[in-house]
């Protein structure tokens, strides 16, 4: 199979089931993301691991695990906000389990084993509070918010292959340029107004500073995981995705967007 074939074939697979999770209801919402998280977590572990430098990735991921099922029970209101009180010790066992473990590098593990969990975890449970901004599960806002990415991703592709020369960050995305960016925020914008008119949960002007949350912090997103995979002389984080690499590098703009765009909505809404 050619990968023109295979990266079609996984793109519509990858996107009916993200899509038919989201709209059948919050649990699968819920199911799906956690699944994600601890998918990309366990692919950060493995990509970061050396011989000197060992994360501890079954607390890490049992860490990761509760902190999303905890965190997102409570964005829905079906857990109080007092659990969220068993995460931070969950973050000392890490820090005393590197007691036991007799590696060259003992705080370096416990960094990056942390560090995992708020790159891979935290911005999946943040998408969850952004899904329960209006109290109730909206699935709307979270299709709204992958139009938007989903958008931004084509027109910069689609702009910068037609007009690029200017490069954006030649040191470490050769292909990016300018005009793909300025194409996608322009783009992305007018995208934004369109979805205003049937997604009614913000006015047309949080949907244009969403996308523009959306272009900026996802290239810069997709920048910094770049610079990851280039520290590491790979290609792509994992082969998950036939013809489209890892969980990592399909979700690379989400991990830094959300956290930006949660933060805006918390404070304008």
């Amino acid at each position: 199979m050619s990968n023109f074939w295979q990266r079609t074939i996984t793109g519509i697979l990858f996107i009916t089931v993200l899509i038919g999770s989201i709209l059948y209801g919050q649990i699968s919402f819920q199911v799906l993301f956690l699944v994600i998280s601890l998918l990309g977590l366990d692919e950060f572990y493995k990509l970061i691991k050396t011989e000197q430098r060992e994360p501890n990735v079954n607390l890490g991921l049992f860490a990761g695990a509760v902190t999303y099922i905890l965190a997102s029970g409570v964005c829905f209101d079906s857990l109080p906000p007092s659990y969220l009180s068993i995460i931070y010790p969950l973050f000392g066992i890490i820090f005393f389990a590197e007691l036991y473990r007799k590696k060259q590098d003992p705080f370096g593990n416990i960094a990056i084993t942390i560090l995992g969990i708020v790159y891979a975890v935290i911005p999946f449970v943040l998408l969850n509070k952004v899904a329960a901004l209006h109290i109730n599960y909206n699935s709307n806002i979270v299709i709204g918010y992958f139009v938007l990415q989903w958008s931004s991703d084509t027109f910069a592709y689609l702009v910068g292959m037609s007009l690029g020369k200017r490069r954006l960050f030649e040191r470490i995305s050769p292909k990016k340029s300018w005009e793909g960016f300025i194409g996608a925020l322009i783009l992305t914008t007018a995208a934004s107004q369109i979805l205003a008119h049937f997604y009614t949960e913000f006015s047309s002007i949080d949907w244009a500073v969403i996308a523009l949350i959306v272009v900026i912090t996802g290239t810069l997103g997709d920048l910094v995981e770049s610079l990851m995979k280039r520290s590491l002389n790979i290609k792509d984080s994992g082969n998950i995705l036939p013809g489209h690499g890892g969980i990592l590098d399909r979700f690379d703009g989400l991990l830094l967007a959300i956290p930006f765009i949660w933060a805006y909505l918390e404070i304008f809404n």
